[in-house]
């Protein structure tokens, strides 16, 4: 009678099998780490790509220049802009604006989100509220945010604010509601006040999730911002956009819409390497 393997036969068999299974996997495995080289250089081929799919196309006059104008036409208009200072005073006032909007936000989302997490009560007097006007689109309001804010800044900053704040609190809420209700059960059988639990349990726990949506919705904020300068605007990157559209300045149009993208790219990155410094514990999600 054959001898059966042991269990720990088993056991190493079992782990040679999953090693030649990774290994055939490769760069696809099921969340397996691949090198930071090649997931950097991924980062690069899709847009290289697409540009030399879109330069071969214009090249060969597949699109007419006024529907698709050719990337070196983009880069011409970019440079034109860089010489003559044009895009440094729009990204300035645009970044003016999604920076004071966003925050203006934030700084009433937090307590509200906070609040709805964890009080029933507060959840349900606004959760209904937020969730309705959440679905409003920002661009009905435009009339009642001139009514309210007039035609400057403030317009555009509440504009900002508008599309923000509701989603941006509903998310908070999540991100509190998703903490283990076993840490707070454990400060409750430590004594500690409502106060104590918050400050001590809640929030530490919370604050990466809090931290995401932060970076997620200072990303939406960027694209709220050509209908927030729609409006008698004479700056900024949005209204350089809409100015080029009465014109059919096809290359003005996508470079800005690029060159908002590239900001809120750069934007999504820093919070990206706060946020690794701030909860290292979390680099490994």
């Amino acid at each position: 009678m054959p001898n059966r393997p042991t269990v720990a036969e088993q056991a190493a068999r079992g782990r040679t099998d999953r090693r030649k299974a990774e290994r055939r996997a490769g760069l696809f495995r099921l969340r397996g780490p691949i090198p930071d080289s090649i997931f950097t250089s991924a980062g690069f081929v899709v847009p290289a790509m697409i540009v030399i799919v879109w330069l071969a196309v214009t090249a060969m006059g597949l699109v007419r220049p006024l529907f698709l104008p050719s990337p070196l036409a983009i880069v011409e208009e970019a440079w034109r802009q860089i010489s003559t200072g044009v895009l440094f005073s729009d990204a300035a006032v645009s970044t003016y604006r999604i920076m004071v909007g966003w925050l203006a936000a934030t700084v009433l989302a937090v307590p509200t989100g906070i609040l709805m997490g964890n009080f029933r009560i507060f959840e349900g007097a606004l959760e209904p509220l937020i969730s309705t006007v959440r679905y409003m689109p920002v661009v009905a309001l435009i009339p009642l945010s001139i009514l309210w804010a007039g035609i400057g800044d403030e317009q555009k900053i509440l504009i900002l604010f508008l599309g923000t704040f509701f989603q941006m609190a509903l998310m908070i809420m999540d991100n509190v509601k998703s903490i283990d209700i076993n840490l707070i059960r454990a400060g409750q059988t430590l004594g500690f006040s409502n106060t104590e639990i918050l400050w001590r349990i809640i929030l530490p726990a919370a604050l990466p999730g809090i931290w995401d949506t932060f970076r997620i919705t200072v990303g939406w904020t960027w694209t709220y911002l050509v209908v927030a300068e729609l409006v008698a605007a004479q700056t900024g990157l949005g209204r350089r956009i809409m100015d080029a559209q009465r014109y059919l300045a096809t290359d003005t149009i996508i470079f800005g819409a690029l060159f908002i993208g590239l900001l809120g790219l750069i934007t999504d990155y820093l919070f990206k390497r706060f946020g690794r410094t701030l909860f290292r514990w979390t680099a490994d999600r």
